[in-house]
């Protein structure tokens, strides 16, 4: 009997992961849903079926889950995480609690699988795993010796303050969630300032983009940008290669994978857009160039629909993958 529970139900990402469970064909003879207490005995429908939502306490991990699926934050994950993990539960973690912790997996199932050294695995920032399915075949074909990212990050990365953020800056009110209004305007910052000038969140980028490519000295640098788009990150990177390529060979690289959709034809307005993405479950890459201010180094942009790929896919794909190979 497979017991499978999901941490975080009724959010932004949980409701997501409750369709791609669906999608991704996700087979348990039992499934939990679990949230706070001020989302607790909601009711939900799952593939057809009605569940309510319970309330997460200290007494649940004891309850024998096979496989626990997390998005309800980092302060949420650090209490409950090793609980469950030490009731002998495998658990994907959409927070960044775990992510660079030496002995948890950071897993893009495209790219790597979990070796589950813990039973706790990490799903890693939405705007990093977009990038790193796009970086994967250049560091397959060409090899990557460095990559500066810009991102173009849409609200529905905050959640529902962020789409609330948005929706009401339109009609004048003052933002709640952001330190300025996001309506008509974009904000270079993401996540809190660090010491070092850069943001949580670009800092995030720089280390994941090096864990989950296995390249540790890769040199990499980040600017995320919050934009008034609702759903879908768009992500320029600045990629110089180890080995000489053409804007051709580069743009190869893309064809004929089943994750990646390469839109490259500017001469007639074809590129990726975050709208063209959202719903879809690949990444779309595009406007690729060659940078003449840089030795062997391309332009490339991409798009990908951060709540799917960036969030609730992702976790559900690590899931699938570890209940397919046991």
């Amino acid at each position: 009997m497979v017991k499978v529970a999901i941490v975080g139900a009724t959010g932004v990402v949980g409701t997501k992961m409750i369709e791609m469970f669906e999608q991704y064909g996700i087979k348990a003879d039992e499934l939990t849903l679990l949230s706070s207490a001020r989302s607790a005995g909601k009711s939900l429908q799952v593939m057809g079926e009605e569940l309510t939502v319970r309330e997460l306490t200290e007494e649940t991990p004891k309850q024998g889950f096979d496989y626990v699926v997390m998005s309800a934050g980092g302060s949420t994950s650090r209490q409950f995480a090793p609980l469950f993990e030490e009731n002998g539960s495998i658990v994907i973690d959409n927070s960044s609690q775990w992510r660079m912790h030496e002995d948890i997996d950071l897993i893009v199932p495209e790219i790597n699988a979990p070796k589950l050294g813990r039973k706790i695995i990490a799903n890693p920032n939405c705007s990093t795993i977009q990038s790193v399915v796009a970086l994967q075949p250049l560091k397959e074909q060409f090899g990557l010796k460095r990559v500066n990212y810009t991102t173009y990050q849409a609200v529905s990365g905050s959640g529902s303050g962020g789409l609330r953020d948005l929706e009401e800056g339109a009609r004048g009110k003052a933002p709640t969630t952001y330190p300025h209004p996001i309506h008509d305007n974009v904000l270079p910052h993401i996540d809190v300032f660090l010491e070092n000038g850069y943001t949580k969140e670009e800092q995030k980028m720089i280390d994941e983009t090096r864990k989950i490519l296995e390249l540790p000295d890769l040199a990499v640098s980040a600017t995320c940008v919050r934009v008034p788009v609702s759903n879908s990150h768009s992500v320029h990177m600045n990629v110089t290669l180890e080995n000489d390529a053409t804007e051709e060979e580069v743009r190869d690289a893309f064809r004929n994978i089943p994750h990646i959709t390469l839109v490259d034809n500017p001469e007639n307005n074809e590129y990726p857009t975050p709208l063209e993405s959202t719903g879809r479950s690949e990444v779309f890459v595009g406007r690729v160039r060659r940078d003449d201010s840089l030795e062997n180094t391309f332009h490339v942009w991409c798009t990908a629909d951060n709540i799917l790929k960036g969030a609730a896919q992702n976790s559900v794909q690590i899931l699938k993958q570890i209940m397919e190979r046991e």
